[in-house]
């Protein structure tokens, strides 16, 4: 574990994080700003967890360049305590410092306590940045509430040890959950063609599947990404396949499926396609009045079909009862879990960062709170992976 620690009050508590983690077993390298330094000094850490402590860009030139080795070694970074500037220079992508070019350069999950004066904590552009660093992954503890350093009653305290171990240790478990399974993801829309111009297709934007790649990459799966067309950028360490139509996706995701352990089928694929293309562009005088449709291919059915051992995780993007549509699809398409919700309700439905669903097994569902869409993918995830170890199915 890399520990930050930042220029705060609660920086004392630090030291006792760190002793924490190692009681569970984890090695602890400590990065400290020049502000924490002021509060406690870095001979404490290195006699604590028997480590150097690292704490500028200029370090021993001998040494490897720090802010790269140790963002490279790291299975979990742990900022705590976080003060209100970090977490802005962080959101915004700043690295003038050993700690926040660290946590620019990892690719290792990053878990933030922050301890600030409640005023700081509750101004808008805080949240905004908390926000924002939320959307992009990382995981938050809360801050407590009570008396503060500087006489202040309410939100700011540095939460509790044991509560930011407990998510230390939770990312660290994460990290290697998937290590050696090949992971199936399709996502985004297709899109059946009219003509060269004009289409039939849905509003899907990509995110949740993109999301559920990622977090599987970070997981150290070896992971496939079916794509329909979206405006997001390839995921960081996964294979991405871009395809355009139902028929191509089916194509692209049968080419994967022979070598995966667990598919999560995020995909809206679009249930109808012209029976017929017009070559060019019609135009407007010649467009016909009705368009014949007939069905695509039913790509997670298909797949379903041929399951033999594999873990397959559908979705059913409904309206009214999702729920019911989910169990439905769970027996029809020999699936393990849905994940459903209503695409009516404001903040779960396509074009949105957040979602709120359900995930149904055989053996019941779970509704979870509103999320945003990396949250929801590390829920699946955690779910797929029970599954696959003999779990709850």
């Amino acid at each position: 574990m890399v520990l930050g620690v930042t220029g705060g009050i609660g920086a004392y508590k630090a030291c006792e994080l760190a002793r924490e983690l190692m009681r569970r077993g984890m090695r602890v390298k400590t990065v400290m700003t020049a502000a924490a330094q002021r509060f406690v000094t870095p001979l404490t850490f290195r006699t604590l967890t028997g480590e150097p402590v690292a704490v500028s860009l200029w370090d021993d030139p001998t040494q490897r360049v720090h802010h790269v080795s140790l963002a490279q070694e790291a299975d979990v970074v742990v900022v705590a305590p976080c003060t209100a500037n970090v977490i802005a220079k962080v959101a915004c992508g700043r690295a003038d410092d050993l700690l926040t070019t660290t946590l620019l350069a990892t690719e290792a999950p990053i878990v933030v306590a922050p301890a600030m004066n409640t005023h700081m904590w509750l101004r808008e552009v805080t949240q905004a940045n908390v926000a924002l660093l939320r959307d992009r992954g990382a995981v938050f503890v809360e801050p407590g509430s009570g008396e503060l350093a500087c006489g202040d009653v309410g939100e700011g305290r540095l939460a509790e040890v044991s509560a930011i171990a407990d998510a230390v240790e939770l990312e660290a478990r994460r990290v290697a959950s998937l290590a050696g399974v090949r992971v199936l993801v399709t996502a985004g829309p297709t899109r059946e063609p009219i003509d060269a111009v004009r289409f039939i297709g849905n509003r899907s934007s990509g995110r949740q599947g993109y999301a559920i790649a990622e977090e599987a990459a970070r997981r150290g799966a070896t992971v496939t990404l079916v794509s329909g067309p979206t405006s997001l950028p390839d995921p960081f360490g996964v294979t991405t396949v871009r395809v355009g139509t139902a028929a191509e996706m089916l194509e692209a995701a049968e080419a994967a499926f022979g070598v995966a352990d667990l598919v999560v089928a995020a995909a809206a694929v679009a249930d109808f396609r012209p029976v017929s293309t017009a070559a060019g562009k019609l135009k407007k005088a010649d467009a016909p009045s009705t368009v014949e449709l007939e069905r695509t291919v039913d790509i997670l059915a298909t797949l379903g079909a041929r399951k033999d051992g594999r873990v397959l995780v559908g979705f059913a993007a409904e309206a009214g009862d999702p729920v019911a549509a989910a169990r439905e699809k769970l027996s029809a398409k020999n699936l393990d879990l849905v994940v459903a919700n209503d695409v009516t309700e404001p903040g779960a439905g396509f074009e949105s960062s957040t979602n709120h669903v359900t995930l149904v097994t055989a053996e019941g569902d779970e509704a979870l709170p509103m999320m945003d869409k990396r949250s929801v993918a590390r829920a699946v995830l955690d779910r797929a992976r029970t599954i696959m170890e003999g779990g709850t199915r």
